[in-house]
C-alpha cells in the first residue's frame, strides 16, 4: 500500500484564501512525517489561483504558522528547488499549455456560455429537482469553425473538460479501498477560467505530476474532487500517484466539520491562545492516526518514527476534544523547568502583544512565582490572570466572608498580623508562617481551614490558590501585612 519503488514526495498545498486552518496543519504534519521517514521529499506549493477569495499576506502567515510549529518543507516557496516556481500564479502559461492539449486531444472543449445563461440554467435543474445541478454541454455542439469565429471575435470563454458519459471512474484509496463513480455524475469542469487562472482541478493534477509526487495525501472533503483528477490523469496519459483521504476534524458530539463557533479553528489562533506548538503537534498526531499502543504523548522524532499510513483510521469524521486539548497543553507546561517556561512566556507575550512587562519583569521573581502556578496553567493566557495578585494588591469584596460574623474573620485577621508582624524578614519563610499560623488557631480555639480561608481571601483575593504559606512567602512581609491591613480598614456594607 504505501510502497511506489520510487523516492517519496509527497506536498502540501495550502490556498491563501484565508488563514491555514489546524485541519490543514494536521494533513501537512502527515504528510510531513510519511516524507521524512522514508527518506523522502516534502514540498510546499501554494495554491494561490481563486483571485476573488484571495487575502492579501495570507500566503506569507502561512509560511509563518508552519515555521511556529516546528515545521518546514524541503522544496518548496522561499527554500526554492528543482520543480521551481512553487507558487501556481507563477506557472499561468504551464496551465494554459497543456489545458490547450487537452483541448487538441478531444479531452477538453472551449465554453462561450455566459455567466447568466449558466445561472438560469443552475435555477432551471433546480426547480426541476434534478440529484445534480451541472453543465449541460451547450458547447459540446459547436462545430470547429464556429469555436474559430467566436475565439476570432474575441468572445470570452472558458476550457472544460470532457467527461465521458456511461462509464465508471475507478481508482483505489489508499486509506478507503477501491472508490467507483458513474461518470454521468461528474461535470464537465471548468478547467482554464476566462482570466487566464487555471482551476484547482487542472492546476493540482499538472502540478503532481511535474512535481514527481508519488503520494497525494489529503482530506476526505476533497473526496468529490478525485474522480476528476483520475480522469486528467487518464488523458493526459501520466501514471496517477497513490491517493489517500484523511478522515475531515469534527467537533465532539457533532456530525459536522470544526466550527469557529466552538473556539479556535485556525492554526494561528491556537498559539495566539497560549497553546505551546509541541502539544498541538501531538495533539493533532492523534487525530486521524492510532499508533497501536497506549502512548500519547510522541515528540515530532518519535512520531515521524511510528507513523504509518496503514495505521490512519477509515472513519469520515475524527472528533476534536478541545478538553483534551487542554490535557496535553497543560502536561506540557508542567514538563518545563520554570526556566524554560519564562523563556516561553516571554517570546509568545512579544509575538502576540500581550503585556506581560509587570509580571515579567524581575525573571528571578517569576520563576520563583512559576513555581507555585505552572500545576495550574493549561495555557500561556491563563498566566497573567493566575499570577495577577503576586503583582498588584488584589481589591477584596469583604461580602465573600459572609459564612462568618464580622468579629470572627477581623478578629482572625488581627491575631494573625499580631502574630506575623515580630517575625523578622529572614525568617519569613512557609515553614515558619505555617508554623506560627498553626499555633495561632490553637491557641485560639479556631479551625484551621476557617482561619487559612480568610487569610487566603485577604492576600490573595482568591478562595483557591497555591499552598498558602508559599504564597506569603514570595509576597513577603510587607506586602501581606499591608494587604490583611487594608482589608481590616474596609468598611462592611
Amino acid at each position: 500500500m504505501e510502497d511506489t519503488g520510487k523516492t517519496v514526495r509527497t506536498r502540501m498545498a495550502p490556498s491563501p484564501t484565508g488563514e491555514f486552518h489546524i485541519g490543514g496543519m494536521r494533513t501537512l504534519l502527515y504528510n510531513y512525517a510519511y516524507a521524512k521517514a522514508r527518506g523522502g521529499k516534502f514540498v510546499l506549493r501554494i495554491e494561490d489561483t481563486d483571485r476573488e477569495r484571495f487575502v492579501e499576506g495570507a500566503m506569507e502567515r502561512t509560511y509563518q504558522v508552519i515555521k511556529d510549529y516546528g515545521l518546514g518543507w524541503d522544496e518548496g516557496p522561499i527554500v526554492g528547488g528543482p520543480c521551481e516556481p512553487y507558487v501556481q500564479s507563477q506557472r499561468l502559461e504551464l496551465y494554459k499549455k497543456y489545458a490547450l492539449e487537452l483541448v487538441q486531444k478531444g479531452h477538453a472543449y472551449y465554453c462561450f456560455c455566459t455567466k447568466e445563461r449558466l445561472d438560469e440554467m443552475r435555477k432551471k435543474q433546480q426547480e426541476d429537482h434534478l440529484s445534480v445541478t451541472k453543465y449541460d454541454g451547450q458547447c459540446l455542439n459547436l462545430t470547429p469553425n464556429q469555436v474559430a469565429e467566436n475565439l476570432k471575435s474575441g468572445i470570452p470563454y472558458v476550457i472544460r473538460l470532457k467527461v465521458p458519459k456511461g462509464r465508471l471512474v475507478s481508482y483505489e484509496d489508499v486509506f478507503l479501498g477501491p472508490i467507483e463513480v458513474p461518470s454521468d455524475d461528474i461535470e464537465d469542469q471548468i478547467l482554464l477560467k476566462s482570466d487566464g487562472f487555471p482551476t484547482y482541478h487542472l492546476a493540482v493534477v499538472v502540478d503532481d505530476h511535474l512535481m514527481d509526487t508519488t503520494h497525494i495525501l489529503r482530506g476526505r472533503e476533497w473526496l468529490p474532487s478525485t474522480p476528476k483528477h483520475v480522469l486528467l490523469y487518464e488523458f493526459f496519459g501520466w501514471e496517477m500517484p497513490k491517493t489517500g483521504h484523511f478522515p475531515v476534524l469534527k467537533e465532539v458530539g457533532s456530525t459536522k466539520k470544526m466550527s469557529k463557533r466552538f473556539g479556535d479553528v485556525t492554526a494561528a489562533e491556537f498559539l495566539k491562545n497560549g497553546y505551546l506548538p509541541e502539544a498541538l503537534l501531538n495533539f493533532i498526531m492523534l487525530l486521524g492516526w492510532n499508533p497501536g499502543t497506549e502512548n500519547e504523548i510522541f515528540s515530532l522524532e518519535e512520531f515521524i518514527k511510528a507513523f504509518s499510513l496503514g495505521r490512519v483510521h477509515k472513519t469520515d469524521l475524527v472528533a476534536f476534544d478541545r478538553e483534551k486539548l487542554l490535557w496535553f497543553n497543560g502536561y506540557y507546561i508542567r514538563q518545563c523547568s520554570e526556566s524554560v517556561l519564562y523563556d516561553k512566556l516571554s517570546a509568545w507575550a512579544e509575538k502576540w502583544g500581550v503585556d506581560l512587562t509587570l509580571e515579567l519583569a524581575d525573571r528571578r521573581r517569576a520563576e520563583k512565582v512559576l513555581v507555585l502556578v505552572k500545576e495550574r496553567m493549561k495555557t500561556l493566557a491563563e498566566f497573567k490572570t493566575l499570577v495577577d495578585y503576586f503583582y498588584t494588591e488584589p481589591k477584596v469584596d469583604v461580602s465573600a466572608f459572609s459564612s462568618q460574623t464580622r468579629d470572627s474573620w477581623r478578629n482572625i485577621l488581627s491575631g494573625l498580623m499580631d502574630k506575623f508582624a515580630g517575625v523578622g524578614e529572614s525568617s519569613w519563610t512557609k515553614e515558619n508562617l505555617d508554623s506560627i499560623a498553626h499555633d495561632y488557631c490553637n491557641m485560639s480555639g479556631y479551625f484551621a481551614k476557617e482561619a487559612f480561608m480568610t487569610l487566603r481571601l485577604a492576600v490573595t483575593g482568591q478562595t483557591a490558590t497555591p499552598p498558602l504559606f508559599d504564597v506569603l512567602e514570595l509576597l513577603g512581609k510587607q506586602s501581606a501585612q499591608s494587604r490583611i491591613k487594608s482589608v481590616l480598614e474596609t468598611k462592611s456594607s
